[in-house]
């Protein structure tokens, strides 16, 4: 069967062949070592795997400044996310173009090698600006960049060592094997769905959409690093579970986690989580309201309009998008503003503060917000834990 090309017709491996792991491991005692925040293992995990493919590895500066300045990569191919190693002066000092440096993590566990290719500058003000359209320090995204080492290193990497998990090991497949899985279900059009938040009815509503018009649905939410406050991973993964079990054929969906770090930024990562579901298999991406956005730097469909920028075939993906949802209560269903002529005051639509506030006086939230099995799960979770929130 055929399936969607990878984005640039190639899915990425570098993860070592099992017979040189050994071989790369002890050469890479010698080298230098370059410890790596949370964010850069799980970057380049997603490179080694395929994910951010065609990346074989951190960027060096042409494509940088191409991504920054022109929305893709050097060879024109659409990117709008900079991937980037950052270290300190005193440590780039040590590291020569054509030399290895080792990858470790916080245990000083080498977990891979790179082949350092460049070493440049990097351009905290303009990076600000051109990914996250602002340079407010109180941007998430922003902040991360603010707190980076100085100079950024390029080149191409290779894993030796990826993390191990005890929990949720059967939701965890790398691109290849998603579309092993798609191929083995016989599922030819398949739309992926983004989420770092508890499953609810306006989820629900927009993916049961878009199943109407593709084989199955690929619910992946994002299991990387998040900002503080965002909802702990385990909280959110019982809520998917849930609402799969009880309300999704089982036949026509697939649950995956997407291990990748979160930035924040709003329009550009809505092309950037669609190339990525473009790699793990997805013939289509639900785009909804202000994807992937935080706090109010981002028009509600900045993240819509940003799709035009680029044409049809160089994206590969089709997006779905859809407007802000709720529930009618003179339509009597889950509608949207593209589908409902009532005024605000029939809508039922619960932000995360009414959400928190009715938590907090032990009030279930009401079924036209929240499924009644997820709500009660959530108002048990929130109750173990003093800084959740929704």
């Amino acid at each position: 069967m055929n399936q969607i090309k990878p984005h640039g017709g190639t899915l990425v491996n570098r993860v070592a062949d099992v017979r040189l792991k050994d071989e790369i491991a002890e050469k890479a005692s010698s080298y230098v070592k370059i410890e790596l925040s949370d964010r850069e293992i799980s970057d380049v995990e997603m490179i080694a795997v395929g994910a951010f493919s065609p990346l074989t590895g951190f960027m060096c500066k042409e494509d940088y400044d191409s991504v920054l300045d022109n929305q893709r990569l050097a060879n024109g191919l659409p990117w709008t996310i900079p991937i980037t190693l950052a270290v300190t002066k005193e440590k780039a000092e040590s590291l020569q173009a054509g030399s290895f440096a080792a990858l470790v993590n916080d245990e000083n566990e080498v977990i891979g090698v790179i082949d350092v290719a460049e070493k440049f500058s990097i351009d905290r003000e303009k990076e600000a600006l051109k990914v996250y359209g602002t340079d407010d320090k109180e941007h998430p995204g922003v902040a991360y960049l603010y707190e980076m080492n100085d100079v950024l290193i390029g080149g191409e990497i290779t894993l030796i060592k990826r993390r191990k998990y005890e929990d949720y090991n059967e939701y965890r497949l790398d691109p290849a094997e998603s579309r092993k899985l798609f191929a083995d279900k016989g599922w030819k059009r398949i739309v992926g769905f983004q989420t770092r938040n508890p499953i609810h009815r306006a989820h629900e509503y927009i993916q049961k959409c878009a199943l109407e018009v593709v084989d199955a649905l690929l619910l992946q939410p994002l299991v990387g690093a998040t900002k503080k406050g965002d909802v702990a991973a385990d909280v959110r993964m019982t809520c998917y579970e849930l609402v799969l079990e009880n309300y999704f054929p089982k036949d026509r969906t697939a649950l995956v986690l997407l291990p990748a770090a979160m930035r924040y930024a709003g329009p550009k990562e809505a092309i950037f989580h669609a190339l990525i579901r473009k790699n793990y298999g997805c013939t289509h991406f639900i785009v909804g309201r202000d994807h992937a956005g935080v706090g109010s730097y981002y028009g509600s469909f900045d993240a819509h309009y940003i799709f035009d920028e680029y044409g049809r075939e160089e994206i590969g993906i089709t997006p779905l998008f859809f407007d802000y949802t709720f529930f009618c209560k003179k339509c009597g269903q889950m509608s949207s503003y593209k589908t409902c002529p009532h005024g605000a005051d029939d809508h039922i639509s619960l932000s995360g503060t009414k959400v928190r506030a009715m938590l907090e006086e032990g009030k279930t939230p009401p079924p036209e917000f929240s499924r009644p099995e997820v709500a009660k799960f959530l108002m048990e979770s929130y109750k173990k834990k003093e800084d959740y929130k929704i």
